[in-house]
């Protein structure tokens, strides 16, 4: 399998919004994954040549970059709390279309603070807060699908 077939097949599956793809081959191993959140495709690709070819090569060849991922610092993320979904359902960030949203970035909760509403099976449920702290970063676009123990928010407890 050459680049260009890869790269074929990378924007075929970006497109198709299949979360996750795997490839096996002969001597080609590919893993494609995305994310609808952003666009984000994470590519992992990895060739295995036979034995009797590694050998006689002299210097090992690089089959192609693999996409960069964002690096946080550890310090950062370590003390953050990160709020999972309980159920599977629909995710929204405000109780009807005409209210505020429930939460922002930014704004500090407590414990039994109501985070959003999650629609199953046409009950509507609110999530509350088990955490004090400080929202950094809503992980879900309103009226998303979410899945059981998929990450919502991260929060800040200090």
């Amino acid at each position: 399998m050459d680049l260009k077939e890869i790269q074929n097949l990378i924007k075929f599956v970006a497109n198709s919004g299949v979360a996750e793809v795997k490839l096996e081959m002969d001597d080609v191993k590919i893993t494609i994954r995305t994310t609808l959140e952003g666009n984000v495709t994470e590519t992992t690709y990895v060739q295995q040549m036979p034995a009797q070819n590694t050998l006689q090569q002299a210097a090992p060849q690089q089959i192609a970059p693999v996409a960069p991922t964002p690096e946080a610092p550890v310090a950062e993320v370590s003390n953050l709390i990160t709020i999972k979904s309980p159920i599977i359902g629909t995710f929204y960030r405000k109780p009807s279309p005409d209210k505020p949203m429930f939460v922002e970035v930014g704004k500090t909760i407590a414990k039994g603070d109501v985070l959003c509403v999650i629609e199953a099976m046409k009950l509507f449920n609110e999530i509350e807060s088990e955490v004090s702290g400080k929202i950094v970063k809503i992980l879900v676009d309103d009226m998303s699908p979410v899945e059981f123990d998929q990450p919502l928010f991260l929060v800040d407890p200090s």
